[in-house]
């Protein structure tokens, strides 16, 4: 007899073995991960494996495991994929005894449903390998522990391993979340190959692996503010993005976003994407309008677009690199470019050479690892060749942060530049590393307009799963950020009226894929006035349920990320990581209902430790006393570090805190004269 949905949830491994699930035709496999363990490692990763189970279900289970690994790289489980039907139900749907609880409970629930995962059937939600759980096991035994938990217990997750549920306090987090937290000599990629293939350890990215990520809607936003921002640093006092082209690459959990971005920026975006099934679900979904498979339609479709200066997006089935060279050689002006393919996970389906075929490179990167990761850099070697070309005529090209130039560069591309402005593949002797030709995006746009003032991506979830609650939710924001705006410095107006422009035009962008949830940039001040709004309005019974505060990882104080979210930083700190652990640290005793730290999640395992929270508003005056002092501290701290390093934007910000906010004591740089220095070494 088949459990109800409540019934599954509190039964967790199930009391008798289920039988066989074949993998499902129309899924989405994840790429077959590389054969990276020997033959003891293997047998040590099926004892893992079975150590969730009875022991009279190992002679099955060890054959289909071994199986598992040798197909997929993995040991994902499938046989215990639970039947019913995966997506964010409403909270009241979840057996639970704490909200906070099924609040998790729903998140998870939404990182898994197929319409937002990139490859649900292995627990991926994006980037190829963010991961909320390394097997069905550990989502079983998770979903158990939330339904038992009280609001003295704290569920503690080894990298979706769930070790138990612990005594502890009302006050304290509902969950405590790591992933990746690997002792550093451990932590290449390599390493992850290894010790994910065993069962012991998991790449969360930076939404997936902390139950946050809300569809592609989050790096609409943020990819909107960037090319907004970006054709504002290119274009002529009263132009506009209208017929100017912005080409990049990727389709996919993450990338799949810019093609719409690219519209609510009102400029041409062409995206070429390798993996036909991702093209086509973004077409499907109405995230681009135009698909085209072959180069002579796609240039034939960009040049009446430019005649005609259109606002469209162009997805083209195909290799980036061919793209760039066709544009080059059509003399096709390009005014922004970029890319967004998974380069923090370049030798396993995260970037496909140009050559081969989608088919053809996936089968290389199993059955000859070493030959793909030539071609893979001999593909990035000849993009370069093709964007210094571009850059050469005009182009503003940018890294968006998914560590191109990091493997541009790693792979001997001419991506550094030499006093004389000729493009160089080394840098100079005594150069730091990242003294690279073109910036990443944080360094020229959100870093110093909106990182160091302390905005970022204030993100919320409406529990009901009611479009009613959510609509609510925006007139609440807008109507909040107005405010601010009235009495605002002009340092921050743009920053304001960008997001007001957003919040407005929002639910007319059909945004939301899976929960029912919403995005903005915020500062300090905003997120607690919109927070303190939407606890009150549940209080009244205007919101008809909690709803779930959280944020990107990519955010003031979250990361600590040398080529991308501290990219800006220039103190020589930027290889620290000391913001991200006291910011997620901090958060725990402030008032957030679960915390995540991970290792690795956007530019590359080993390149970044970043964290995250959720925080359950119930209209309650507890949640309005958590929310004030965890908002303030999860800001504000980025803001003292970027302070310090000495970014003035960062200084302007703090001054201006401490000044209305008298308990705040924060130590500020005193700035020196260059020339001081400049003859004393």
């Amino acid at each position: 007899m088949r459990l109800s949905f409540k019934n599954a949830i509190k039964q967790g491994i199930p009391k008798e073995l289920p039988p066989p699930r074949p993998y499902p035709k129309n899924g989405n496999p994840a790429p077959k991960r590389k054969d990276v363990l020997s033959a003891q490692e293997k047998k040590l990763a099926l004892k893992n494996a079975l150590r969730y189970f009875p022991t009279a279900w190992h002679s099955e289970l060890a054959n289909e495991f071994a199986n598992e690994l040798k197909a997929y790289g993995r040991i994902y489980m499938h046989r215990f994929k639970p039947e019913y039907e995966m997506y964010a139900r409403p909270i009241n749907d979840y057996p639970a005894q704490s909200r906070q609880a099924a609040g998790i409970m729903l998140m998870i629930q939404n990182n898994l449903d197929p319409a937002v995962a990139q490859h649900p059937e292995e627990l991926i939600t994006y980037g190829g390998n963010g991961a909320v759980f390394q097997n069905w096991a550990q989502y079983l035994l998770t979903m158990k522990y939330l339904s038992e938990m009280t609001y003295e217990q704290t569920l503690h997750m080894y990298s979706g391993h769930p070790m138990g549920l612990f005594p502890s306090s009302k006050e304290a987090p509902r969950a405590v979340v790591t992933n990746g937290m690997m002792i550093p000599n451990y932590s290449k990629p390599d390493d992850w190959e290894k010790f994910n293939a065993l069962g012991v350890t998991q790449y969360g990215q930076m939404t997936a692996g902390s139950y946050m990520y809300i569809g592609p809607q989050g790096i609409v936003h943020g990819t909107t503010i960037t090319v907004m921002n970006a054709f504002r640093k290119v274009l002529k006092k009263n132009d506009t993005p209208y017929g100017k082209i912005f080409l990049t690459a990727g389709l996919g959990g993450m990338s799949g976003a810019q093609p719409k971005a690219g519209t609510i920026a009102k400029c041409i975006t062409v995206c070429a994407e390798v993996n036909p099934s991702a093209a086509k679900k973004r077409h499907e979904q109405g995230w681009v309008d135009v698909l085209v498979d072959d180069l002579d339609t796609l240039v034939k479709w960009t040049k009446k677009a430019v005649v005609n200066k259109e606002v469209v997006s162009i997805a083209y089935i195909g290799n980036i690199v061919d793209v760039w060279e066709r544009f080059f050689e059509e003399k096709i002006a390009v005014h922004l470019g970029s890319d967004q393919t998974s380069l923090h996970n370049p030798w396993a389906g995260g970037y496909y050479p140009v050559g081969l075929s989608y088919e053809e490179a996936n089968v290389l990167m199993v059955e000859n690892p070493k030959a793909f990761k030539q071609k893979v850099q001999a593909s990035l070697r000849r993009q370069v060749v093709a964007i210094n070309n571009h850059t050469a005529q005009g182009t503003y090209f940018f890294d968006y942060g998914n560590a191109f130039l990091l493997e541009a560069s790693r792979a001997g591309a001419k991506i550094y530049q030499d006093k004389n402005g000729k493009m160089i593949s080394s840098p100079s002797p005594g150069e730091s590393v990242g003294g690279w030709a073109y910036p990443s995006y944080v360094q020229d746009i959100l870093g110093p307009m909106c990182f160091d003032y302390g905005f970022g991506p204030f993100r919320w979830v409406c529990a009901s799963g009611t479009a009613k609650d959510l609509s609510k939710t925006d007139q609440i924001a807008a109507t909040i950020l107005n405010s601010i705006k009235t009495e605002a410095p002009n340092e921050i107006q743009q920053q304001l009226q960008d997001n007001i422009t957003w919040i407005t035009e929002a639910e007319q962008h059909q945004l939301v894929v899976g929960s029912q949830a919403r995005i903005l940039y915020a500062d300090a001040e905003g997120r607690i006035k919109i927070a303190a709004a939407f606890n009150e309005a549940i209080a009244k019974g205007e919101i008809s349920a909690p709803v779930i505060l959280g944020r990107d990882h990519h955010d003031v104080s979250g990361t600590d990320s040398p080529y991308r979210e501290t990219s800006n930083i220039y103190d020589g700190s930027k290889f620290t990581a000391d913001m991200a652990i006291h910011n997620v640290i901090g958060d725990s005793f402030r008032g957030a209902t679960w915390v995540s730290i991970h290792n690795g999640g956007g530019v590359g395992w080993g390149e970044v430790i970043n964290g995250g929270f959720g925080m359950l508003l119930d209209g309650t005056e507890e949640a309005h006393k958590k929310l004030q002092n965890m908002l303030f501290y999860d800001v504000n701290n980025g803001i003292a570090r970027r302070s310090w390093a000495r970014n003035k934007e960062a200084i302007f910000a703090l001054k201006r805190e401490m000044e209305r906010t008298k308990n705040l004591k924060i130590t500020l740089p005193n700035l020196v004269d260059d020339a001081l220095l400049d003859n004393l070494l």
